[in-house]
């Protein structure tokens, strides 16, 4: 038996506990303005044609910054030495797709403001899964449960208001709020469980730059099949997006903006478990509300009792997020998920001491981060294609205020210049 490293001490357990935090608030940020692109919906294209457009964008920006970051090398090499979770990181994106296509549906029948929380019950199943499946919680106090239980309570109690308020409220939703309740739902569940592979790939020391990199090819391949199958095939109004290229950058935008969050939700889901760090980044939920009533004025019709309802529950709901994040893990739960590494690396030969110090943003065994000449041709290459796009780009046909649009951005370059300097310096990005 190997000698085992000691990561349940304050030094890791400390600052990988803060790094955490950072990670979810940022992703909060980011993942909230990803969504704003979709509101192309209701400029008459199907819902699969804007998630297949918006999954190509991710699929361009998901190679791009693994190979910026890290290079395809290192991102190979990763890749190769945990073969087995090459499957579940396909599997994990192919749940994505299905998700981001419900989600789009919801924001049709039912608007930005309102479905943005009600799939955010997403923390639900993911805690579920952790406690099941990666025995999450296990040796934490009674005070640490405690803040667990009554988060995960106003959550429910939040989607409850927030599903209520679309049903009776007078705002200018959808004319089929039942379809975009059931969809924003179905949305729900399919990223609560695509949490399980992301846990399953940090416990067994995966970078999360290398188990996007995978990701993405469930993504795209899924959302390719459900555009044909589901959507006319080669009649679907994406091959008139594509054609017309007049609003297919901002689609790949959105792509875009997600990836960026989704990257730090994985180093969140990494550093805190997906019953902590997913909740946190579901503080998307404030800044989804905040384009939908301050970009596009989903709430100006809205009466005052609808705005209550609307309000309260996402109150309701980051209290009940800032509760799960803040129940930091005891030395017993870090005890307790050491036991689960070394399940993990028993079961598929892998090095416990290397995968322990892993979880702490460390990595021994690896040289520094090498270049290749292909990975600046990838890079440029991208570049070049949102380039082409933007000037190919009109105004999209929707009524946006500007100057909120220009305040919610500089908040996101703030976020994201902090919390990656923070991450780069910490761990390097691993």
């Amino acid at each position: 038996m190997p000698t085992k490293i000691d990561t349940s001490s304050s030094r890791y357990a400390g600052s990988t506990h803060v790094l955490g935090v950072l990670c979810g608030l940022t992703a909060g940020v980011w993942l909230g303005a990803a969504e704003a692109p979709t509101k192309l919906v209701h400029a008459g294209f199907s819902p699969f044609a804007i998630s297949l457009c918006m999954v190509t964008g991710v699929f361009v920006a998901r190679w791009t910054f693994p190979t910026l970051l890290k290079g395809t090398s290192y991102v190979f090499a990763d890749l190769m030495s945990r073969a087995h979770l090459l499957v579940w990181a396909i599997l994990a994106g192919a749940l994505w797709a299905v998700a981001n296509t419900l989600t789009v549906f919801a924001i049709r029948d039912v608007g930005l403001s309102i479905a943005f929380p009600m799939w955010n019950t997403n923390s639900l199943i993911g805690l579920l899964w952790g406690r099941v499946l990666f025995r999450e919680l296990d040796g934490a106090d009674a005070r640490t449960i405690a803040k667990v239980v009554v988060g995960a309570g106003c959550i429910v109690v939040a989607a409850i208001m927030l599903g209520f308020s679309t049903v009776h409220g007078g705002s200018s939703t959808g004319h089929n709020a039942i379809g975009g309740i059931l969809a924003a739902t179905g949305a729900s569940l399919m990223w609560g469980t695509m949490y399980v592979p992301y846990r399953k790939a940090y416990l067994s020391g995966m970078n999360p730059l290398s188990f996007v990199t995978a990701f993405t090819v469930g993504e795209l391949a899924t959302m390719l099949l459900l555009t044909w199958t589901l959507d006319g095939g080669r009649h679907s109004s994406a091959f008139q997006i594509v054609h017309s290229g007049q609003v297919v950058f901002w689609l790949f935008l959105g792509g875009f903006v997600w990836v960026i969050g989704d990257m730090f939700q994985q180093f969140a889901a990494k550093y805190l478990g997906i019953g902590r760090g997913i909740p946190l980044s579901n503080t998307n939920q404030l800044w989804g509300l905040a384009w939908g009533a301050l970009v596009f004025g989903e709430l100006a019709g809205a009466d005052r009792s609808h705005k209550l309802l609307v309000l309260g529950g996402s109150l309701i709901m980051i209290v009940g997020a800032l509760f799960i994040s803040g129940a930091k893990a005891s030395a017993g739960e870090h005890s307790s998920r050491n036991e689960a590494l070394e399940r993990e690396c028993s079961r598929y030969g892998l090095n416990y001491n290397e995968v322990l110090v892993a979880q702490s943003g460390d990595e021994f065994g690896h040289g520094p981060d090498r270049r290749r000449w292909w990975d600046h041709v990838i890079v440029l290459t991208a570049t070049a294609i949102f380039i082409w796009l933007a000037c190919k780009a009109s105004v999209p046909p929707l009524a946006m205020n500007l100057r909120w649009i220009a305040v919610l951005s500089v908040i996101l370059l703030a976020s994201l210049i902090g919390c990656g300097y923070r991450l780069y310096k910490q761990t390097r990005f691993s």
